[in-house]
Order: structure tokens, then sequence, then C-alpha cells
């Protein structure tokens, strides 16, 4: 069983500090859900309030259509998980999923049926009698899901639970943890400051920045349509390049900036005019090398440094301006070569490039 989860234009405040501000949005029930956003930004904040260890100072949340207000977080249909997972090593694995079960008085054998039914929802069938510290970093983290699934929340609360994992293990868990998520069909909301990790799993993304939320959407809209210069700049990755409009004609605009004139759509939901300050984005992987003069947005860079991912050559070009520029080139085993500091032309569609109203961009 799921539910959905209401946010009612919630506000936390710590004396003088605001964390979070008009937070306002609806998951539905069943719905992979993660608030994604930089240290600091009030994602953890927005969790503590859902699941009843923050009150907030303004505002409802309410799961299910009922108002949590005065609900304590052991009365509420929602279990978290840690970044620690907070297992515990003088109990078998069997023992830590059912644990809930133990508090409530449920017997041994009912226990243990329902900590093997886990197992195999979890994909560690016959795993119930090992100790913890047999267990690798991934089995631990699908533990730690078995015991908060063991309580039948209608809502899982997840706060950056692969952050202690490598980046192999990270990411076969993103696929672990959506697969759970589905077979169990309960609402998860996972907070998290990794990009793939938000973009891999989840069904929608709020993109939050300095306690607002600046974006909500699925993953193709988030990347491909930001909204503002933070989702732009923080989402993925991006060359960024700041002027002003010079025109602007129906869905597109002509920017002037350092490097050059640059036509590109028009996206977020503040318009640009005539005159106004802004910034063109265009993600590495969008540029190319210029051929026939094919491309709308052409120039020419120098090559000073280039970093080889097996599938991807990411290039760093810089401009005659002294903007620093990122090419990424597909490994396709046939890929022109360039010698350090040459240059070489480069270009880009306008269709693959955004215009933004100028606006705080992500730190690097």
């Amino acid at each position: 069983m799921s539910a959905d989860v209401q946010l009612d234009d919630v506000w936390v405040q710590f004396g003088d500090f605001v964390a979070v501000r008009d937070a306002s949005l609806t998951i539905e029930g069943g719905e992979f859900f993660s608030f994604l956003g930089p240290s600091g930004c009030g994602k953890t904040t927005l969790l503590r309030a859902i699941s009843g260890f923050q009150a907030p100072s303004r505002g409802r949340v309410l799961i299910g259509g009922q108002d949590m207000a005065g609900i304590g977080p052991n009365r509420r249909p929602t279990a978290l998980i840690f970044q620690n997972l907070a297992l515990f090593p003088l109990m078998r694995v069997w023992e830590n999923i059912s644990f809930a079960l133990e508090v409530k008085g449920v017997e041994k054998s009912a226990r243990r049926k329902k900590a093997d039914e886990l197992l195999e929802l979890v994909a560690l069938p016959g795993q119930g009698d090992k100790m913890v510290h047999e267990l690798s970093g991934g089995q631990k983290q699908r533990v730690a899901v078995a015991r908060a699934l063991c309580a039948e929340p209608e809502v899982l609360l997840l706060d950056e639970p692969l952050s202690a994992l490598d980046l192999k293990l990270r990411q076969h868990m993103r696929t672990e943890l959506r697969a759970i998520q589905q077979r169990a069909g309960i609402t998860f909301i996972y907070i998290t400051h990794d990009q793939g990790e938000a973009l891999t799993m989840s069904d929608r993304i709020a993109v939050m920045r300095q306690g607002v939320i600046d974006q909500i959407g699925d993953g193709t809209t988030v990347y491909d349509h930001p909204e503002t210069a933070f989702v732009a700049s923080f989402v993925g990755e991006n060359n960024f390049f700041s002027g002003r409009v010079a025109e602007v004609s129906g869905a597109t605009a002509t920017v002037d900036t350092q490097a050059g004139r640059f036509c590109a759509r028009i996206s977020g939901a503040v318009p640009v005019w005539p005159g106004d300050e802004a910034i063109v984005f265009v993600r590495p992987e969008s540029i190319r090398f210029a051929r026939n003069g094919s491309d709308q947005n052409t120039l020419t860079v120098k090559l000073t440094h280039q970093e080889f991912e097996g599938h991807f050559w990411h290039l760093v070009l810089q401009t005659d301006s002294g903007d620093q520029i990122r090419m990424s080139v597909m490994n396709d085993g046939s890929s022109d070569t360039h010698e350090m500091e040459s240059w070489i032309d480069i270009g880009f569609s306008a269709q693959s490039a955004i215009v933004l109203a100028r606006g705080d961009l992500a730190a690097d």
C-alpha cells in the first residue's frame, strides 16, 4: 500500500535562518520522487519534516490526505533509511529485517517468514542467517531497505543512502533500488546531491536551491528544459556564455556574448526580451567539430587539455576571449585526433542550446 504526500506552503526556520521556504508540491502514491540539490539547500530538512523529526514553522504536511501536525515519527506511515544504514551488528540478517515485528511482540516463526519474503523481494534469498559483517556494501543496503519495508510503511524515505558506496556499486544499486521500489509498489522519497542517481531512478525530481524548489519535472524535462540558470548549471555539465539578448524570433533568441553571437531556443519560465541580460547554455555532448558551415553557431577554439574516459574523449577548449569550453566526443574507434594547443573549429545547433534569463549559477 502506498500513500501520496502533500507539502502545503511548508517553511522551516531556525531562528533568523530560513532552511526551507514556500515548499508546495504533491508526490503521488507509488511514485519514486527525488529531492536534488547541493549540500545545505534544505532537502534533508524537508525529509525530516515529512518524517516528523522536524515540525514545520509554517504550512502543512499531509500523508494520504491526513494532516500530520502533532503526529510523531513513530505514528506516521513512513520509514526512514539513514546514510549510515544503522544495522545491528550482533543480529543475523533476518533478525535485523524483522526487528520492528519483534518490538510489536510477533512470534519468531512469523518474523522469520516475513524476513524471508522480504529477502526474496530485495534479491537476497537464503541470506537470512548471515551476520551483518559477512555482507557486501550493496547487500547491506538491500537489507536496510528490507528492514524498512518490514514495518509496512506507505512512504519510504531515503536520505542519501548510497553516498558511502564506491562508484561501481553506487551505479549498480541505482538499478536495484528502482527495481525494489517497483516490486514493492510504495512511495519512495529520495534525497541526493548526485544528479546521476536522481536522473536514473526518479519518476520526478525537485531541484532545490537555498531552501527553494527551483523546478519539478521528470529527468528528461529537468535536463533538456531547465527553467532557471541554477538548474541548467547544476543538473549535468553545461557550458555557459553570458551576454545580452540582441533579438527574439518566435521560440529562439540571439545573444551577443564575449565568445560571439549565438542563436538558441528560449527555455525557462521567465521570458527574455531584446536588451535583457541572458545566458546561453550548451552541453558538452551537443558540441561537434564544425564541417561545411552546417551549424548555426560556430567558433574557433584552442585545445588546451584532453581526458580519455573509455567511451568518451573530453576536450577542454579555450576561445580567444578566454572562455573555457568542455566538449565530449564519443570514442567510436575512428575519432579525429588533434594536437595540443592546436586551433579547431567547433559548432552547435540552435536547438541543442538554450537561452535563460540571467540568474544564479551552481557553485563549481
